[in-house]
């Protein structure tokens, strides 16, 4: 199976049983987004989206976030792993975007990640979901999976490694769309321990399944 076929097996599998696939984080606008994002590193959606809605009820927005103190926001995300950084990171964020950037988040990947608490990961996420721009934000389960699947190169050993060969290899109008669907493989099926092989339509093209 040539590189070109398998991506078009894997693209054609998710078009037909994951057409809609999209963030599981809840958010109302870009700013709300990129908080929750913030909050998810190392943590996941589901905690989360536990913990936003009171933050937003708070700080309804990037001018409210910018004007507090460590003190009076830790306690709303003192059950998210990492707190004490987050909070500086959600602070020095909001206080940027006000001063720099007139408050409005920014939407490049470049301007993006000039913010704390903001790495190529998230402003990925961002561009993505908020704009719909062809960028591939990969993380464990992305990493993971693409490598399972034979879709990147056992070689590829860092996450920019991983994005530029997805990217090459995706069309675009769809990669904004493949992230998603990477990432709920990985979260739902394929599984970094005990994965769900038995229960994968993907298994006729997966190295991993048939090493194992």
């Amino acid at each position: 199976m040539t590189k070109k076929e398998r991506y078009q097996f894997v693209i054609d599998y998710f078009q037909k049983h994951t057409p809609e696939a999209e963030t599981e984080l809840v958010y109302d606008s870009p700013y709300e987004l990129l908080v929750a994002v913030i909050l998810s590193a190392q943590c996941t959606d589901k905690r989360v989206n536990l913990t936003t809605p009171a933050i937003f009820k708070k700080f309804p927005d990037v001018y409210a976030l910018s004007k507090t103190n460590f003190d009076e926001l830790f306690p709303f995300i003192k059950s998210i792993s990492y707190p004490n950084n987050k909070t500086k990171h959600l602070i020095g964020m909001a206080q940027k975007v006000v001063n720099e950037f007139n408050g409005k988040i920014p939407m490049t990947v470049d301007e993006l990640v000039q913010l704390p608490g903001v790495g190529r990961k998230t402003a990925n996420v961002i561009t993505s979901v908020v704009d719909k721009q062809p960028n591939m934000a990969v993380d464990t389960h992305v990493f993971r999976v693409s490598k399972r699947l034979g879709l990147v190169s056992q070689s590829a050993n860092t996450p920019l490694a991983v994005e530029k060969e997805l990217i090459k290899h995706i069309p675009e109008n769809l990669i904004h769309k493949a992230h998603h669907w990477l990432i709920l493989h990985g979260r739902y099926t394929c599984l970094a321990r005990n994965p769900k092989c038995d229960q994968c339509g993907l298994r006729a093209i997966c190295i991993y399944f048939k090493k194992s």
